[in-house]
């Protein structure tokens, strides 16, 4: 007598919120704190809960200083302080107040405050000028880095060309200073931007920098350069492949952790997952 075999039902091809022919970075990124996480925004599309205030902040800084570097790139004097903190302000009204998340120190007031110091201490600062020639800001790249994955789509906020360089920038905000290593510890995603920006200025070294400003009481600003090593670049090529085949085969878990969790959009969707 033959005993019948089952093989387990296959699994159902992954639920898409769009159609996307391409990668981000912070999809990667995504995927490696909670790939769970990935499901939620990427696959299931499902709406955000809740939006921290610290990124809020982020994201308004982000948005005055990129009006900094614009009237620059225009060739208009660089803005005053009132019109950097415009920007910033602009940021927090087009966002929905009733999900923004405040810390157990935060307000909004106390937010504006420390804007005000954070910008003035960049428009005071050297790198508020910088050396050399500006390219673009914000700039939009896409491109193909790893054949058999899609396209790589990111953000750059600033490019610059130095007489002996082509310098990739992006500019962070932080509640301490940076040290060296955390400037190492971050330069994948800007050293696969390079891979995307050689065209800007075909044939010139390649370097990355990060700018970061304090969340502190006395403000610092702060610049991190460095250089570009293509096996640190095949490296973190190597590393996308995996997390891009592990979430081709819809490996998709909770991944808890203390910092993650506390500030992940999706808790009453997790605290449902079965499996």
């Amino acid at each position: 007598m033959t005993l019948a075999t089952h093989s387990p039902p296959a699994r159902p091809p992954p639920r898409r919120a769009k159609d996307r022919d391409y990668i981000s970075y912070s999809a990667i990124k995504t995927y490696q704190d909670c790939p769970l996480k990935y499901f939620f925004r990427y696959i299931a599309g499902l709406p955000e809960e809740t939006v921290s205030a610290s990124l809020v902040f982020g994201s308004a800084i982000h948005r005055a200083i990129e009006h900094h570097f614009q009237e620059l790139l225009a060739g208009n004097p660089p803005p005053e302080l009132p019109a950097l903190v415009e920007q910033y302000r602009a940021e927090w009204q087009e966002r929905d107040p009733k999900l923004v998340r405040f810390g157990k120190v935060d307000d909004q007031q106390s937010l504006d405050e420390l804007a005000q110091r954070m910008l003035g201490a960049f428009q005071k600062s050297d790198l508020s000028r910088p050396k050399g020639t500006i390219l673009a800001v914000e700039e939009e790249l896409r491109g193909s880095v790893i054949p058999g994955i899609p396209d790589l789509l990111g953000r750059v906020d600033l490019i610059i060309v130095t007489t002996d360089a082509l310098v990739v920038s992006d500019w962070k905000t932080s509640r301490a200073r940076w040290s060296r290593d955390q400037a190492e510890d971050s330069a994948e995603q800007l050293l696969l931007y390079t891979e995307l920006a050689r065209d800007f200025a075909p044939g010139k070294q390649l370097r990355i920098e990060f700018t970061v400003l304090t969340k502190t009481k006395e403000v610092t600003v702060e610049q991190h350069g460095l250089g570009v090593d293509p096996a640190r670049v095949d490296r973190t090529k190597r590393v996308i492949e995996r997390v891009w085949d592990a979430i081709q085969a819809q490996h998709f878990y909770p991944a808890p952790s203390i910092t993650g969790c506390a500030g992940c959009p999706f808790h009453e969707p997790c605290r449902n997952w079965r499996g």
